[in-house]
C-alpha cells in the first residue's frame, strides 16, 4: 500500500529526530578535545561537502530577493541557533537549556500565524506543548538537577528558540517554490558556514587536524557531520515540505527523549521514575499535538 505524502513527512520527521536525539552522545565524546565552536564548524562543513557529493548540481543564483531568504535561513537554523544554544551552556545549566527549548515549536506556531497563512494551530496544539515541556521538563532535571537561574544564558535560550521558529517558516517559504531539497538545504548550508566565520575569530577556533586521527573522534564528527547534518536537515527540510513547519517542529520535543534512552544505553546513566514520567508526558503531548490542525482558507 502507497504511502500518503503526509504519513511520509511523519515518518522521515521521526527518523530525522532518532539521529538528531543521539547527537547528544556524540558531542559529548568530542568535547574532551574540542571547543564548541570547532564541532559546530567541522560538523556543517562535512555536510556542506556531503550534500555536493549526493547531488553533484549546481544551483543557480535565484535573484537577490530569494537568495537573501536563503541567506537569513542559513543564519538563523545554522550559525545562530547552534552558537545562542551552545554559548547559553556556558552562562546557565544544561536543564535550563534543555527546558526553555522545548517552547521551539511554540515561536514557529507564532510566526507562522503571521507569516504562513495558511498553518492556525488550534488549542490542542498548544494544550499539548504544554504536556510536551513537562515532560522534557521533568527528563532535563531526572532527579539530579537544580535550576538555577542565571538571565543572560537562559535569554540566549530563549533566542535560539526563537531563531529555530525563523528559519522553520524560511524553510517553509522557500520549499513552497519547489527547489530541490538538497540544493537548498546545501544553499542554506553554505551561507549558516560563511556567517560563521566571524564567530571562529571570536571564540579562537583551531584547526588542528590530528585530533582526527583519533578513531573515535573520527567516527563522531562523520555521524554529526554527515547524518546528523547533511542528512537530516535535508529529510527534516523535506518532511516540512509535505507536511508543514507547524505540525512538523512538534517531534522536536522527542530529541531528549530519545537522548535520555541513548545515553542510558551507551553512558550507563541512570533512568529514574522521574525520567521516566518525563517520557510519558513528552509523547502524549505529541500525540496529542499531532492531531488534526484546521487550515484557513
Amino acid at each position: 500500500m502507497l504511502l500518503t505524502k503526509r504519513t511520509q513527512g511523519h515518518l522521515i520527521a521521526l527518523m530525522t529526530v532518532f539521529f538528531w536525539g543521539t547527537t547528544f552522545i556524540s558531542t559529548k565524546t568530542l568535547l574532551i578535545e574540542f571547543k564548541p565552536i570547532e564541532i559546530l564548524f567541522f560538523r556543517f562543513l562535512l555536510g556542506y561537502i556531503t550534500l555536493w557529493i549526493l547531488s553533484p548540481r549546481l544551483f543557480v543564483w535565484q535573484g537577490l530577493k530569494q537568495e537573501f531568504i536563503f541567506l537569513c535561513a542559513g543564519l538563523c537554523g545554522i550559525t545562530c541557533y547552534f552558537l545562542c544554544e551552545n554559548i547559553a551552556l556556558t552562562y546557565t545549566t544544561a536543564s535550563n537549556v534543555g527546558i526553555i527549548t522545548t517552547l521551539a515549536p511554540i515561536f514557529t506556531a507564532l510566526l507562522a500565524m503571521f507569516f504562513l497563512k495558511a498553518e492556525t494551530p488550534p488549542k490542542r496544539f498548544y494544550v499539548g506543548c504544554l504536556f510536551a515541556s513537562i515532560g522534557v521538563g521533568l527528563i532535563c532535571f531526572n532527579g539530579k538537577y537544580v535550576l538555577a537561574m542565571n538571565p543572560f544564558g537562559d535569554l540566549l535560550a530563549m533566542l535560539a528558540c526563537l531563531f529555530w521558529g525563523c528559519y522553520s517558516i524560511l524553510t517553509k517559504k522557500s520549499s513552497n517554490r519547489g527547489y530541490n531539497t538538497i540544493l537548498l538545504t546545501r544553499r542554506f548550508f553554505f551561507y549558516g558556514l560563511l556567517l560563521m566565520l566571524p564567530a571562529l575569530y571570536l571564540f579562537d577556533f583551531k584547526l588542528n587536524l590530528d585530533r582526527f586521527s583519533n578513531k573515535t573522534n573520527l567516527f563522531n564528527i562523520l555521524f554529526l557531520g554527515v547524518g546528523a547534518s547533511a542528512i537530516c536537515f535535508a529529510s527534516w527540510n523535506y518532511a516540512v515540505k509535505l507536511v508543514g513547519a507547524v505540525k512538523i517542529s512538534i517531534y522536536l520535543y522527542l530529541v531528549p527523549v530519545l537522548t535520555i534512552i541513548g545515553a542510558v544505553i551507551i553512558l550507563d546513566e541512570p533512568f529514574t521514575w522521574l525520567a521516566a514520567f518525563g517520557t510519558l508526558f513528552t509523547l502524549c503531548g505529541v500525540l496529542l499535538s499531532e492531531r488534526k490542525v484546521k487550515l484557513k482558507r
